[in-house]
């Protein structure tokens, strides 16, 4: 069967603002206060908590890779506390979804989100049950950009990984496809669009009206 995979964070669903009030519930607990901004700081925590970490270490003396450890499962606890507080599905992202399956793809989703915290989200979304598969950062041995999480996804989806793809939103996603040998779409409507366009995948999309329309193009 053909497979469509989708990321979560930033391809699926704007995670940024819970992603960010987590980090800075560690910043605080430290005396630091806020230290990354929801807005500017939107494209650094759709790549994950410990580029979050990261970066707000970097705008204060005296912390290092070892801080970023110790307070990654703090901001893992305090995430999952308020994991849907200010999360979004995209515009049409849904809609997208039902269009491809009613065209007869299967559709999944693997993401470097943990998986009990991706499920956890999915559910609160109500969205879950749309999806046939759900991979995450912990559950096989390895993660995107290796391509057996792809190709996990797809089995797991009934797929057939030869006629798949990934939709995604970051070097992570557009590296995995190539892996695993198969197209990548990249959503430009979130944060960093330049950026975006600069990987070179097989195709981008302004809007998710745009995709079933690309992926009969990529895959049949």
């Amino acid at each position: 069967m053909r497979t469509v995979i989708f990321d979560l964070d930033g391809t699926l669903a704007d995670t940024s603002g819970d992603l960010i009030a987590a980090a800075n519930h560690c910043f605080r607990g430290l005396g630091l206060g806020d230290l990354l901004d929801p807005a500017h700081d939107a494209a650094t925590a759709l790549r994950g908590g410990r580029a979050m970490l990261t970066l707000g270490f970097s705008r204060v003396g005296g912390f290092d890779a070892a801080h970023v450890d110790a307070q990654y499962p703090v901001l893992l606890a305090a995430y999952a506390d308020a994991i849907d507080t200010h999360t979004v599905l995209y515009p049409g992202a849904m809609d997208a979804v039902a269009r491809l399956r009613a065209d007869g793809y299967a559709v999944g989703i693997a993401t470097n989100k943990p998986e009990g915290l991706a499920e956890t989200l999915m559910r609160s979304l109500g969205v879950r049950d749309e999806f046939a598969s759900l991979i995450g950062a912990d559950t096989l041995p390895v993660r995107k950009p290796d391509p057996e999480h792809h190709f996990e996804a797809v089995r797991r989806a009934g797929g057939d990984v030869r006629r798949s793809l990934l939709v995604g939103d970051t070097a992570t996603d557009r590296d995995t496809s190539r892996n695993a040998g198969v197209p990548s779409v990249l959503v430009t409507f979130g944060p960093g669009r330049e950026a975006v366009l600069a990987l070179d995948a097989e195709a981008t999309i302004d809007s998710y009206d745009e995709l079933p329309g690309v992926v009969a193009r990529l895959i049949g």
